[in-house]
């Protein structure tokens, strides 16, 4: 007799798994891709992996649920013969078939070209254009800490004062979303709680098996939802919220990242954060460093590469200062991939970002 399980979870099947057959065709293409950067006299490190996890999460009053979770990333790093030019970029993928690695190398070696002329700027605010992968690390963030309880009690950026939060206040001028969901199409990430704790410090160890729905976060600008446990949700009155693993953001612009340097008159293109860490809670001030490609652009043409910065900004007054907003596509961000590697960002642009010291960084 075949059992049927609630949420059409195959509980009896065993384990999946994955093989190194699944980089076959990335290998192939990584080995041109080596020879031909030997042969210009460039280097060109990284790494791809996959792996695929599978949860079984079972009770004694009868919840059986299986969850299936495959993930690979690829990292690239380009860097000229002398190293005085370095270039990163990544892909996320859950089977590498959609990894085009001849895409990413022109891409690598364009920016390595931009860098064959250097510029000294001093440190100041400059109009920025932020492609996917540096937005998702600062949005990643902003949703690790965009909980409920600490709103409520004054602990974090999304507090209001006297116990309530920003929920329904506008926080963003352009029509932004933000937003999570399990089934969403090539994102699609474990649909219930099947871990204990978040990065907030959240407890989710009496909520295994709870149901995560797709939640809008942020909708069309306004600030519309925050993560909640299921404690917390009976305390207050409201819906239990658990974080998906995976962002959506998108603000309906149809412009490409070339289409945006093309109309930028003066301007800098900050592909790559690094070392991204908290100074102020209650803003969600955010400082870290650029590396591994900043570039100059200068009457809509990227004229050459610049010294890196280190930045102060929180995501959340980034967001209500972002003045154009670009295609949405699928990213991996720099900082956080070892923990969070599914998005969908756009490019951004902002009028001041403020790249507050110069680094040393390279």
């Amino acid at each position: 007799m075949v059992q049927n399980y609630p949420h059409n979870d195959v509980w009896p099947d065993p384990p999946e798994t994955t093989s190194i057959e699944v980089l076959d065709e990335l290998a192939k293409g990584l080995g041109d891709a080596l020879e031909r950067a030997h042969a210009a006299r460039q280097l060109l490190y990284g790494f791809a992996e996959h792996a695929v996890e599978t949860t079984y999460l079972g009770s004694s009053t009868g919840l059986r649920r299986r969850g299936v979770q495959p993930t690979g990333r690829l990292e690239l790093n380009a860097k000229t013969a002398d190293r005085t030019a370095s270039a990163w970029l990544g892909r996320t993928t859950r089977d590498f078939l959609d990894v085009d690695v001849v895409e990413a190398v022109e891409e690598l070696n364009t920016r390595l070209g931009w860098a064959s002329t250097t510029v000294d700027l001093p440190p100041g605010r400059y109009e920025t254009l932020l492609p996917p992968g540096a937005i998702a690390d600062l949005m990643i963030y902003a949703y690790w800490t965009a909980n409920a309880r600490d709103a409520e009690e004054g602990r974090n950026v999304y507090a209001a004062g006297d116990g309530a939060t920003k929920i329904g206040q506008r926080i963003a001028e352009l029509p932004i979303t933000l937003r999570s969901d399990p089934l969403y199409p090539g994102l699609e990430t474990v649909p219930f709680v099947d871990f204990t704790s978040s990065l907030d410090d959240t407890s989710w160890a009496f909520d295994g098996g709870l149901p995560i729905d797709a939640t809008t976060w942020i909708d069309r600008g306004v600030l519309n939802e925050l993560i909640r446990n299921r404690g917390h949700a009976i305390r207050t009155g409201a819906q239990p919220t658990p974080p998906a693993d995976n962002l959506i953001m998108d603000g309906g612009g149809m412009a490409s990242l070339q289409e945006m340097i093309s109309t930028t008159k003066r301007g800098l293109l900050l592909t790559c954060l690094w070392y991204i860490r908290e100074v102020d809670p209650e803003r969600l001030l955010l400082t870290g460093l650029t590396r591994d490609g900043v570039y100059l652009i200068e009457d809509g043409e990227v004229v050459g590469a610049v010294n890196n910065f280190r930045f102060n900004e929180s995501p959340i007054e980034l967001l209500g200062r972002i003045s154009e907003i670009g295609v949405a596509e699928l990213t991996l961000c720099r900082e956080w991939n070892d923990y969070f590697n599914r998005t969908i960002m756009p490019t951004i642009r902002v009028p001041d970002f403020n790249m507050s010291t110069v680094s040393q960084a390279s």
